[in-house]
């Protein structure tokens, strides 16, 4: 399977490094549009080539009309497209009307649809999932099974080595603030914290099901 990851700022090469270890994956740059409003946008043929070569796009493009001419472009060419970065509820909608595009709360947030190509992705990236492998109350292992794009949950993976199981998933969840989670920055008048937070939950919540089914295991 093939990703293929676009970006005009700032974001996507934390998840560049993280998925290209899974699978074979390209990382885009385009040069951001001079002006905020644009009546027309030409899209590179050389990128345009690039991007259709793949079975999921991996949109970081912050500008709103470039974001929607490259949806509109090629959502029909690829299998499925995810929008790491948009702005406001109208835009998500207008996106995710086109049937098989995607726009997150969070890159962290991403489970299964159904569909066997995005689903496939979403076996290696997404929801944090984690196997814990403990010695009587101490954490010796931890194993990342599903990791989210940026890379955080096996960052907290592996801070979480040698903690203690009592406290283990709210020190998963506090660590993840020590991985600066970017989906903020990635919405127009979002709050930061909300964002963080919803991000430590799920990490929280993976540790508390991996000590739940140890338990069950033993």
């Amino acid at each position: 399977m093939r990703i293929a990851i676009i970006t005009d700022g700032p974001y996507g090469e934390r998840a560049y490094a993280t998925i290209k270890d899974e699978f074979d994956c390209d990382y885009i740059v385009m040069d951001p549009p001079a002006s905020a409003f644009m009546d027309e946008i030409d899209l590179p043929d050389d990128i345009v080539n690039k991007l259709e070569k793949a079975d999921i796009i991996i949109s970081y493009i912050l500008h709103p009309d470039l974001s929607i001419e490259l949806v509109d472009a090629l959502h029909s060419k690829v299998e499925w497209i995810i929008v790491g970065a948009w702005r406001g509820e109208g835009f998500k909608n207008q996106l995710e009307s086109y049937g098989n595009v995607t726009c997150p709360e969070n890159m962290c947030d991403l489970t299964e649809n159904g569909n066997p190509i995005f689903d496939e992705f979403v076996s290696k990236f997404g929801r944090p999932v984690v196997r814990v492998n403990c010695h009587q109350d101490k954490v010796v292992d931890v194993e990342v099974l599903r990791c989210s794009p940026c890379g955080s949950t096996q960052f907290v993976a592996d801070e979480m080595v040698g903690e203690s199981t009592e406290t283990l998933p709210i020190r998963a969840g506090l660590r993840i603030q020590h991985y600066p989670c970017r989906a903020p920055k990635m919405r127009l008048f979002a709050d930061d914290e909300c964002k963080k937070e919803m991000a430590a939950n799920f990490h929280k919540k993976a540790f508390e099901d991996a000590l739940n089914k140890d338990k069950h295991d033993d």
